[in-house]
C-alpha cells in the first residue's frame, strides 16, 4: 500500500478554520462556526464541495508549502512553465480596541516571484453541505454569493470577469482576494490586506514569545501549540477535537466521525498542555464554557457538546462521495448519547490550576465551588456504573479502569481544591471517593499477568492504561509499574514504537491503524521510568513518521506504510507530542545529583 499523507496546511483565527492543500485550493472551510456547513468541501466531494483555487494556466511543475516563521500564516509556492508565484493565506487575528479582532474573513495574497505566470482564479462556495449552489451578484469590485443562510462576499482587485469566467490572466503584480461572511471588507483592498497581514504576523509571533517551551524539539512544540490555539472557539471557550469530519481511521473501516465538537476529555488534555505552555487565559475562558454547560445540563454531563453548548449534535449521514471515496460522511456524533463517566474527574483536574497555580490571576473562584461539588457528587453516583469508556464503544458497556483512574484523579484534585477553599465537607467527600476509586482500579488488576486490564472482569488491554503511570497512580520506579508496562508493550506496541489503542474486536471489527497519542503516552511513560534513550528514539521516529510536510499530525498512523489516517489535524496527537516533549526535557535538564 502506498504511503498516504494529508497534503494540507491549516489556518484560522479562533472564529473559523480552513485547510489549504499544497496547490493552494481551499479544501475545507466551515462558516460561520467550526461545526457549520462547509462553504468549501472538496476534501469530501470534488463536485458538491465547491472550490476556491488559484492555479496556473499550464501544468504545475512543482509546489511547496511552509508557514511564515512562528505564525499560522501559510505560503504555497507554485512553479509552472511561465514562472513562479506564491499564495499567502491567512485569517486575521490581532488586538483592536482592547479585544481580539477575529473577523470571518479569509485573505489570499497572490505574489509573482519570477517570470510572467498566468493564473486562473476560481471561487464557488456552496451551502448546506454542497446541496445548495449559490448565485452570483456583481458589484463594482466584489461578488456576492446569494441563496444560502449567510452573506458571503468576495472582494478583490482582480477583474471580476476573469474570476467569473475562470479566465487566465498575467500576474505581473500582487493581487488580493478577501472572502467574507457577514460583514464585508469595506476599506481599500491592497493596503488593508497588507496591514492585516502585518498585524496578524505580529500577533502570532508575540503569542509564541509568550509560550513557555523546552529546548527539546522546540520547533515541533511551537507548531503543535499554534495548532492547538486554532482549535479554540473563543466566542464560547469551547475547544474542538479536530477541524474535520469523516476522514477514515483506515480505508474501508467506516470509522468516519465528526470531530468538530467539544469533548470534555480532549479539552482536558489540550488545556493541560496549554497551561504548561503558560497560556492560562484559554483555561479561564474554558472554565466559563464548563460553567455554562453545568447551568444548561443541571445534572449529568455528556461526553461532548456543541461549541455553542445548546442543541444536540445529532448524527446524520450526508450524500457526499467521502474522502477518497470513503463513506459514510457523517455530521454530528452519536457519542453525545453515551455514558462516559470519566468526564467528571476531567472537569475537576482541568479546573484545579484555577485554585492552585500561583501564576494565574487571583480572581474570586467561589463561583466555581458549586461546580466542583457537583462533579464530586456525580463521581459518587456513578462509581459502580458501567460506561462506554474513552474509546466510545457503541455496543459495549463495562466498568472501565480508565474511568476509575479519573474518578481517583478528580477526587485528588477535589482534595486540593477543598484545602484552598477551606471546605471540610468537600475534602471529606473527596477523600472518601479517592479511596473508593482506588478499590475499583485494583479490581482491574490481573495478578497472574501483573497488569491492569481494560475493565473489571475483562482480560482485554488498552493503551489508556499507560496513564496509570503518567498520572501518578503507579510509581514509575516500582516493579509493579515495570511489569504492567512490559505486558502492554508485548501486547500493543509495534516494532517502531507505535501503539494500538487495543487489538480486540469492537463494534466495527479490529482496529487496523495505530492511535498516535497512545505512542506519545508510551514515550512519556518511558521518560518517567528513566528509559530516556528509548523515549527519545521513539519520539524522533514519531515526528518523522507521523507528521506531514508542515509538521501537522493526524489521529492514526498505519504501522506498515507510515500513512496518516483519521481526522486532521488531530489535537489529541499534538497534545501528546507536547506532553511527551516536556517530560523528556525535564529529565534531560535534571541535575545529576538529583538522580
Amino acid at each position: 500500500m502506498k504511503t498516504h499523507k494529508y497534503n494540507y496546511g491549516i489556518i484560522g483565527n479562533c472564529a473559523f478554520l480552513a485547510l489549504i492543500d499544497d496547490v493552494a485550493n481551499v479544501a475545507w472551510m466551515c462558516w460561520p462556526k467550526f461545526d457549520s456547513s462547509f462553504v468549501f468541501g472538496t476534501l469530501l466531494d470534488d463536485e458538491k464541495g465547491g472550490n476556491f483555487s488559484i492555479l496556473p494556466e499550464w501544468d504545475i511543475i512543482s509546489s511547496s508549502q511552509s508557514y511564515i516563521y512562528n505564525t499560522n500564516i501559510l505560503e504555497t509556492t507554485i512553479e509552472c512553465e511561465d514562472g513562479i508565484f506564491k499564495v499567502i493565506d491567512f485569517a486575521p487575528r490581532f488586538f483592536q480596541n482592547d479585544r481580539a479582532y477575529k473577523p470571518l474573513m479569509l485573505f489570499r495574497k497572490i505574489v509573482p516571484v519570477s517570470g510572467n505566470p498566468r493564473v486562473v482564479v476560481s471561487c464557488n462556495p456552496k451551502g448546506n453541505y454542497g446541496q445548495i449552489s449559490l448565485s452570483k451578484v456583481f458589484g463594482s469590485s466584489h461578488i456576492r454569493f446569494e441563496g444560502g443562510k449567510n452573506k458571503i462576499r468576495l472582494t478583490t482587485d482582480i477583474p471580476l470577469n476573469f474570476i467569473d469566467t475562470e479566465q487566465a490572466f498575467v500576474l505581473n503584480e500582487s493581487k488580493y482576494l478577501v472572502l467574507s461572511c457577514g460583514v464585508p471588507l469595506e476599506g481599500p483592498i491592497a493596503s488593508t490586506s497588507e496591514v492585516f497581514l502585518d498585524k496578524t504576523i505580529q500577533y502570532w509571533r508575540k503569542w509564541v514569545t509568550n509560550t513557555s517551551t523546552e529546548n527539546f524539539h522546540q520547533e515541533a512544540i511551537i507548531r503543535s501549540a499554534l495548532t492547538l490555539k486554532l482549535h479554540q472557539y473563543q466566542d464560547t471557550g469551547a475547544i474542538i477535537a479536530a477541524a474535520t469530519t469523516s476522514l477514515p481511521e483506515f480505508p474501508g473501516s467506516t470509522r468516519n466521525w465528526d470531530y468538530r465538537h467539544c469533548w470534555i476529555r480532549d479539552a482536558h488534555y489540550t488545556l493541560k498542555a496549554l497551561n504548561d505552555l503558560s497560556h492560562f487565559k484559554i483555561l479561564e475562558e474554558y472554565s466559563g464554557y464548563i460553567q455554562n454547560i453545568a447551568l444548561n445540563e443541571q445534572g449529568r454531563f455528556r461526553p461532548l457538546f456543541k461549541i455553542g453548548i445548546v442543541g444536540d449534535p445529532i448524527e446524520k449521514i450526508l450524500p457526499l462521495k467521502g474522502y477518497m471515496g470513503e463513506r459514510p460522511v457523517r455530521i454530528g456524533n452519536q457519542a453525545y448519547e453515551h455514558i462516559q463517566n470519566d468526564v467528571y474527574g476531567q472537569v475537576l483536574v482541568t479546573l484545579l490550576p484555577l485554585f492552585t497555580d500561583k501564576r494565574l490571576l487571583s480572581n474570586e473562584r467561589s463561583g466555581l465551588r458549586d461546580l466542583i461539588m457537583h462533579c464530586l457528587r456525580l463521581i459518587e453516583e456513578t462509581m459502580n456504573e458501567p460506561d462506554n469508556g474513552l474509546w466510545e464503544f457503541r455496543g459495549i458497556s463495562q466498568l472501565h479502569c480508565y474511568t476509575f483512574l479519573f474518578h481517583w484523579a478528580g477526587s485528588q484534585a477535589g482534595i486540593k481544591i477543598a484545602k484552598v477553599l477551606g471546605d471540610t465537607q468537600m475534602e471529606q467527600l473527596a477523600q472518601k471517593l479517592s479511596q473508593e476509586a482506588t478499590q475499583m482500579i485494583e479490581k482491574c488488576y490481573d495478578e497472574e499477568r501483573g497488569v491492569y486490564t481494560q475493565s473489571v472482569e475483562s482480560s482485554n488491554l488498552d493503551a489508556s492504561l499507560l496513564q496509570l503511570i503518567n498520572m501518578g497512580y503507579l510509581d514509575p520506579n516500582s516493579e509493579k509499574a515495570k511489569q504492567h508496562l512490559k505486558v502492554l508493550e508485548d501486547t500493543l506496541k509495534t516494532e517502531s514504537g507505535l501503539f494500538y489503542r487495543y487489538i480486540h474486536e469492537d463494534d466495527f471489527g479490529k482496529p487496523q491503524s495505530t492511535f498516535l497519542i497512545c505512542a506519545f503516552w508510551y514515550v512519556e511513560t518511558l521518560a518517567r521510568m528513566n528509559r530516556l534513550d528509548e523515549a527519545i528514539k521513539i519520539f524522533n521516529h514519531l515526528i518523522e513518521k507521523g507528521s506531514n510536510h508542515l509538521g501537522l499530525l493526524s489521529e492514526d498512523v498505519h504501522e506498515a506504510t507510515g500513512s496518516q489516517w483519521g481526522n486532521f489535524p488531530q489535537l489529541y496527537s499534538h497534545v501528546g507530542l507536547i506532553n511527551a516533549a516536556f517530560t523528556i526535557s525535564k529529565k534531560l535538564d535534571k541535575p545529576i545529583f538529583l538522580e
